[in-house]
């Protein structure tokens, strides 16, 4: 009789299968991670880093002989491709909206043979994150809010930023670019922002600190409310830009303190 044997060397090209690893206490199993890691920092200390988002260090994830490598976005298909044609089990996620996170997660710990694990910790996640949603539903206004994920071009944020906005009691400037995958198809002219007229900006600009000096001093953006009323803030990439737990959880909270605290103004 063949036993199914859980993977025991797990690589993470990117920080949510690691964060989520660490989460259930099963980080002896993981022995390599993305450069990009800050969740928990404690795994940048202890663990080899064999990749960044684009590129990765193939002779090294080779010598430490995973069971299975795992990663995110269309966007490392090429590393994807060469860890495959060099004998690896590799396995993509491309999700992009909230209930995609929330199956990412699932299905990453059926992977890793930790679904009962798994199923607590995404409860615990959900419970947060409903918790946010029923205080937020006591606000008595809801702010024009605009996320801004790059700022040359100017970039809306992927959906699931935009569905974190919406659920926690904001409103979305441009909808009908909330479901585009692609970031190209979120790129924005400034005139569209000072027409729009956001009461708050959120930056997030994936690597670099947000400046809010460079957005007020944008042609025309003195007439937009949320420049009017200093209601510009930076989310960290780290908290935010990553569909994974980290956006359920500090990347949710910054968003709905930031709503809560336009309640405030007069």
């Amino acid at each position: 009789m063949y036993k199914i044997n859980k993977p025991k060397r797990i690589i993470c090209l990117t920080e949510e299968g690691t964060e989520l690893i660490y989460a259930i206490g099963e980080q002896d199993r993981l022995v390599g991670i993305s450069g990009f890691t800050y969740r928990p920092l404690q795994a940048r200390k202890e663990k080899p880093k064999v990749c960044t988002f684009l590129d990765a260090k193939y002779d090294l994830i080779d010598e430490l002989k995973p069971d299975i490598i795992i990663g995110y976005s269309d966007l490392q298909a090429d590393i994807a491709q060469e860890l495959i044609k060099r004998g690896h089990s590799v396995h993509i996620f491309n999700h992009h909206t909230l209930q995609g996170i929330f199956d990412f997660m699932h299905q990453f710990f059926g992977l890793i043979g930790e679904l009962e694990k798994g199923e607590k910790l995404i409860e615990n996640y959900q419970n947060q994150l409903n918790q946010l949603i029923s205080e937020s539903k006591l606000f008595t206004k809801k702010p024009k809010v605009f996320f801004e994920e790059w700022y040359d071009p100017i970039m809306a944020g992927s959906t699931w930023t935009q569905e974190l906005i919406e659920i926690l009691g904001g409103e979305i400037i441009f909808p009908k670019i909330k479901n585009e995958k692609l970031a190209k198809n979120r790129i924005l002219l400034e005139n569209q922002l000072i027409d729009a007229n956001p009461d708050i900006i959120i930056g997030s600009w994936c690597g670099k600190m947000f400046k809010p000096e460079q957005v007020k001093n944008r042609k025309g953006f003195d007439k937009i409310n949320a420049v009017k009323n200093n209601q510009l803030y930076e989310i960290k990439s780290e908290l935010i830009l990553q569909p994974g737990p980290a956006a359920l959880t500090d990347g949710a909270n910054a968003i709905f303190n930031i709503i809560k605290n336009y309640e405030s103004i007069g």
